[in-house]
């Protein structure tokens, strides 16, 4: 196809409309697709996958969690895979594991006052 045609006289833009819209719809990863679309960069096939891939990690996760006894490690929620066009999410923000030093201090006050 000619795009010099559209000058020419010999091709429409309702034309080029329609070929780059079949062009978007075509299995396969297109440039011109992923380009409009990120979520074109994966097939239905690679989406299904994830899906797939998701609901597995999910499953396994609720089945420890209904038979793990009490005094189980904890396990975390399993993360869904990332697909294109998302954003990675926010990591949480790091909680202290120890006391800070005005915790310790009053601790200890607290216990020598007894």
């Amino acid at each position: 196809m000619d795009l010099l045609d559209l000058w020419r006289g010999r091709l429409s833009l309702r034309r080029i409309s329609v070929l780059i819209g079949s062009l978007l719809r075509q299995a396969g990863r297109s440039v011109l697709a992923a380009v409009v679309d990120e979520s074109a960069a994966w097939s239905t096939s690679d989406y299904l996958l994830a899906r797939v891939s998701d609901a597995l990690e999910l499953s396994n996760f609720l089945f420890y969690q209904a038979n793990a006894s009490e005094d189980a490690e904890e396990w975390p929620a399993p993360t869904p895979v990332l697909r294109p066009g998302e954003e990675e999410p926010e990591p949480e923000p790091d909680t202290p594991t120890h006391s800070s030093t005005e915790e310790v201090v009053t601790f200890f006050n607290r216990m020598s006052n007894l």
